[in-house]
């Protein structure tokens, strides 16, 4: 049965990650064939950066991605906060609102933003105010779905802490301010580094919601590379594809890295505790 579970694993591997390793190969390919390696070049990275319609949407991505990241770990860090310090009914009762938007098909998060932003706008252009589509919906759109994910990566951080610190902080002098800064914050600045990165990956790979709440000179590089499918395939989408899978990669690393640390430096806490 091992073998077995072990054979199986070993395909469902090969099954994820073929295709990638595929595109990244052939994303070096001196030809435009996607059948045969006629040789090893670096061209289709090199006209990939000289690609003004890319290099405008790679611009565009990450301006979203950074200031969308930083607006919802500063949002969801708040929200867990203040969710931590309600009773247990309302507890839940947040967490469950807070669990929707994650279980919610994109494509209805997309449509429905899409609906508000336009009803916005309408508004707006009959008070005399030119509005449209722009960076400002579509980064408030990628705070939308992004804080959930904060929020449930600060949320266990915060359960972890003992929950007399707070207080004993503000016995001591400290006023509500101080208290979480200095008391609370340290203890949970791994989930929020670890929100902040995830949100940051997410927002960079977002297609289906960009693809409702963006304008014309908004379009993001997912936005871009589907554009592109739709003619002949070039290589540059390859070269492109193999960045972004590397750029995520690097990314999801830290995050994994970063929870080890976490654990192992746990693990002694918790030894220390069973042992008084």
């Amino acid at each position: 049965m091992k073998l077995l579970s072990r054979i199986y694993t070993v395909l469902i591997f090969v099954f994820l990650y073929a295709p990638i390793v595929v595109l990244i190969v052939f994303s070096f390919n001196e030809s435009k064939s996607r059948a045969m390696f006629t040789g090893f070049t670096l061209k289709w990275y090199a006209e990939l950066f000289r690609d003004d319609v890319i290099l405008n949407a790679l611009a565009n991505t990450a301006i979203v991605a950074v200031i969308s990241a930083l607006l919802a770990t500063l949002i969801g860090t708040a929200a867990a906060i203040g969710i931590h310090a309600m009773n247990n009914k309302l507890k839940n009762v947040m967490m469950t609102v807070n669990n929707i938007p994650m279980v919610n098909p994109e494509i209805v998060t997309g449509v429905s933003l899409s609906l508000l932003f336009v009803f916005g706008i309408q508004l707006f252009q009959k008070l005399g105010v030119d509005a449209s589509l722009n960076m400002v919906t579509l980064v408030i759109a990628h705070v939308t779905f992004n804080i959930p994910y904060v929020l449930l990566s600060v949320y266990p951080k915060l359960r972890q802490m003992n929950p007399y610190s707070y207080e004993a902080a503000l016995d001591l002098g400290c006023t509500p301010f101080q208290a979480v800064y200095k008391v609370i914050m340290p203890e949970i600045v791994p989930g929020v580094i670890t929100g902040c990165i995830m949100a940051f990956t997410l927002s960079l790979d977002d297609f289906v919601i960009s693809y409702f709440t963006s304008g014309p000179t908004s379009q993001t590089l997912p936005l871009v590379i589907y554009a592109m499918t739709k003619k002949r395939i070039s290589p540059k989408i390859n070269a492109l594809s193999a960045l972004l899978f590397a750029t995520v990669l690097i990314l999801l690393l830290i995050v994994n890295i970063r929870q080890m640390r976490d654990s192992s430096k746990n693990e002694p806490k918790k030894e220390r505790s069973f042992a008084q």
